[in-house]
């Protein structure tokens, strides 16, 4: 499929300007160009052109918004002052398995003060003595090259990061110690309603206790009564007796 016929199918009748993802891989350039893209594709950040045959990039459009290219398997071998001059916030580019053999026609870059990671696996300049030395002098800017910053520290998510951005982070820790406050504060409300049922408890069993109590001293009380009544019984008997005995002696 060429790459005009690519471009229309994935618009998806949406307008040029609310694309901000364009890939275009293994379709076919005519005469290794770019078509099909304009700069109505205002707001577009990210282009992949993987294996579209592409010998020139000469025909990219200015692109203010596009961060990330990925030019790789094709046959570009130098014109990369066009991408210095229409795509000016750059931050990263794929270059892998194209034609670059020297340092200098890579130069160009220089001027894309937003570059931050270039790949240029399967390039004859990788073979170069001191390539990485190299390319880390020629282009100050960068942080990742072939994946690799300059103390050979893998970087994040093909040099990408991890795809937050800083305030994103804040907020997100933000988020997760609000969390955790409300967790501990829960937990807090939890451990006293705990208490207070512990306590609860505790008073039913002392009044169950205390009630018990109560009711086994009732019972004592009314065991004892009738031997009370034994006792008076046994008085008038005794009484009677003496009066029998009193009588007879008269």
């Amino acid at each position: 499929m060429d790459m005009k016929t690519r471009v229309c199918l994935e618009l998806r009748h949406r307008a040029p300007s609310e694309v901000q993802e364009l890939v275009l891989d293994n379709c076919r350039a005519t005469e290794g160009k770019i078509e099909g893209i304009t700069d109505e594709f205002s707001n577009l950040e990210r282009l992949s052109l993987i294996n579209a045959g592409l010998t020139s990039v000469a025909d990219v459009p200015k692109l203010d918004k596009l961060k990330k290219l990925e030019l790789s398997d094709n046959r570009i071998s130098s014109g990369l002052e066009v991408l210095a001059e229409r795509l000016v916030n750059l931050t990263h580019l794929n270059l892998s398995g194209n034609k670059f053999k020297d340092i200098s026609t890579l130069e160009p870059l220089k001027k894309l003060p937003q570059l931050k990671s270039l790949d240029l696996f399967n390039c004859e300049v990788t073979n170069l003595a001191d390539y990485r030395e190299s390319i880390f002098k020629l282009l100050p800017q960068l942080t990742y090259l072939d994946g690799y910053d300059v103390d050979d520290c893998e970087s994040d998510s093909d040099g990408e990061g991890d795809g937050v951005d800083d305030d994103e982070e804040e907020e997100c820790e933000s988020e997760d110690f609000e969390e955790e406050e409300e967790e501990d504060e829960e937990d807090v409300v939890a451990e006293e309603d705990d208490d207070d049922s512990g306590d609860e408890e505790d008073g039913e069993v002392n009044g169950d206790l205390d009630s018990e109590d109560e009711d086994e001293e009732e019972e004592d009380d009314e065991d004892s009564s009738p031997a009370k009544g034994e006792k008076r019984k046994r008085d008038a008997e005794d009484e009677d007796d003496d009066d029998d005995d009193s009588g007879q002696t008269l």
